[in-house]
């Protein structure tokens, strides 16, 4: 039988490893606000229904997000004035190389055209093409920091990896697959994991940021079409998520992987001995 001495005894017993515990927890990631996590909002290839359709959604919530532009894509050519418009109300115009070049290979790939076809190039190529992509960046809308995100998630070109040597010229770049970042203080600013949502939910989407939230982490969310274009996302869905994004705003920071990137690097730097 247990005695109430012998229970008092247990219940201190368990506070004490408790606080033991505690002490060697790491802290929680340092989020402005205090904020749980952090979610980037990410729309790749300069598709009309960005103009139309997303950056209109992402105004009315009171939300920023980052448009990766390739350089060649009509709506650069054509629409030049909104993208400008985007920038001066707080989205961020990242890079998105200027032709999208990606590796041919695989079953998926009948798209890639031999001329943008990135087993064909050499890295000195490519790197230059980024190089200018962030030049025509910077006369677009003033951008002295760039991130980029990597087309197709291809790094190899012909003759090598051309994106380790990009890092000196940007903040921060979204490469490889995977939404939640699993910890902050290992991750590498230069090889962020993202998710391409295709036709999910806007009730997944949310798991993922509650997800986030529960690690302390970020999600990186890379959409194309939002409610058409290619591989796209429904209306609905992404309504959803950004309702729910600024309906929590004290839980979840929403901000532009430029300034997310900023933040990381400068607590990086805070932490360094």
């Amino acid at each position: 039988m247990t005695t109430p001495r012998l229970l008092l005894g247990l219940c201190l017993c368990l506070a004490a490893a408790a606080v033991v515990a505690d002490d060697h927890a790491p802290a929680p990631y340092p989020w402005p606000g205090g904020a749980r996590a952090a979610v980037s909002l990410a729309y790749d290839d300069a598709l009309p229904t960005h103009l139309d359709t997303a950056i209109p959604a992402l105004d009315r919530h009171g939300l920023h997000g980052s448009f990766y532009l390739v350089m060649s894509a009509d709506t650069v050519r054509t629409r030049l004035a909104d993208w400008r418009a985007a920038a001066r109300r707080g989205h961020e115009l990242g890079n998105h190389t200027l032709f999208h070049a990606c590796s041919a290979q695989g079953a998926d790939r009948s798209w890639v055209s031999p001329a943008q076809d990135l087993d064909t190039m050499t890295v000195a190529h490519v790197q230059a093409e980024v190089l200018l992509a962030n030049t025509m960046l910077h006369a677009i809308d003033g951008s002295t920091e760039f991130t980029f995100t990597v087309p197709c998630g291809d790094r190899n070109a012909g003759d090598g990896d051309y994106v380790s040597g990009l890092a000196p010229h940007m903040l921060g770049i979204k490469l490889g697959a995977g939404a939640v970042v699993p910890d902050m203080r290992t991750l590498d600013r230069h090889a962020v994991p993202v998710a391409v949502p295709q036709g999910s939910t806007g009730a997944e989407l949310i798991a993922l940021v509650e997800a986030a939230g529960r690690q302390g982490t970020m999600v990186n969310f890379t959409f194309h079409g939002i409610g058409g274009d290619h591989l796209a996302v429904s209306r609905e869905a992404h309504e959803a998520l950004l309702a729910f994004l600024a309906a929590h705003r004290d839980r979840y920071w929403t901000a532009t992987f430029r300034e997310q990137m900023r933040w990381v690097r400068d607590v990086e730097r805070a932490a360094a001995p």
